[in-house]
């Protein structure tokens, strides 16, 4: 078998789409398989002649008495030689507790009279020297469902001997805090900012006002002519070293206007680029302004 790989990580991190991730790209996947039904699965795709190269198998808390079993597991594969990888998702006790609001699913350790914040914290505790060993561990906090395929497949999934590396470019507002899973992070708020200009405030860097407002700003040039040779610098060097996906986030005050244009504009000149596969993500450009 060339790639087995075992996810786990919080209810309520995101499991379901990483699986659709492993399943898309063709391998075997089982959900919410009990620990101990593991090495005997591994074992199965291991002997000769099974069919299965490639599979994922997801293990959590929903499997019952599941921390120790899990974590013999492992140490059973890794004594029987067994190559194998571990996806741990993660994310931020508020987030979730805001996605069980949403989805008005019940945690699986939120019996009784348990609230989600306290089954959120006893499964992280339970689940600490799991995410410990984790070859992989991703937090979702900040990602939408379809970005958190894109980072597990960017991540986990093979790659071909002429593998491109993916660079995202991520605007924020440091007002809603830093991506969690940013790689490099550069602060722009020394540009004017066009969120104290009237007839600008309710655009984004989407717009092409805010755009000619902020490429036109004494030191754009500057900082772009000293930010693109770093980057040309350091996309070859992570890339020498394995990685597969590099998030660069670009961050203004609010996340709307100064942030959203550089960020479009380094998308677009390494987008360019035959060896990369660019994007540009926006996080907080439809969150409304702030009023003066």
């Amino acid at each position: 078998m060339e790639d087995f790989v075992i996810v786990t990580g919080l209810s309520g991190a995101g499991k379901s789409q990483a699986m659709a991730t492993f399943e898309d790209a063709g391998y075997f996947c089982v959900d919410n398989l009990p620990p101990e039904m593991i090495a005997g699965l591994a074992a199965l795709f291991q002997h000769e002649g099974s069919k299965v190269e490639r599979a994922a198998v997801v293990s959590d808390v929903r499997g019952g008495e599941y921390f120790d079993g899990l974590v013999r597991v492992l140490d059973d594969l890794a004594a029987q030689g067994i190559a194998h990888r571990v996806l741990y998702l993660d994310a931020g006790d508020d987030v979730i507790v805001n996605r069980y609001k949403e989805t008005r699913r019940r945690h699986p350790l939120a019996d009784g009279g348990t609230s989600v914040a306290a089954a959120i914290g006893a499964e992280s505790e339970l689940l600490a020297p799991l995410r410990a060993r984790a070859d992989i561990c991703i937090d979702t906090s900040d990602l939408s469902a379809s970005r958190l395929r894109k980072v597990v497949a960017d991540k986990m999934l093979p790659r071909g001997k002429v593998g491109r590396l993916a660079v995202t470019f991520i605007s924020f507002g440091f007002k809603h805090g830093t991506p969690r899973d940013a790689d490099l992070l550069f602060d722009v708020r020394f540009l004017p900012n066009p969120h104290y200009e009237s007839e600008l405030r309710d655009l984004t860097g989407l717009d092409a006002p805010v755009r000619e407002f902020v490429e036109s700003a004494d030191g754009f040039d500057d900082f772009l002519g000293h930010l693109t040779p770093l980057l040309d610098y350091l996309l070859p060097q992570y890339e020498r070293e394995g990685k597969a996906h590099l998030a660069v986030g670009v961050g203004c005050t609010g996340g709307r206007h100064r942030s959203v244009v550089i960020a479009e504009r380094l998308a677009a000149a390494y987008g360019e680029r035959p060896d990369l596969m660019v994007d540009a993500v926006h996080r907080d450009a439809a969150k409304p302004p702030r009023r003066p």
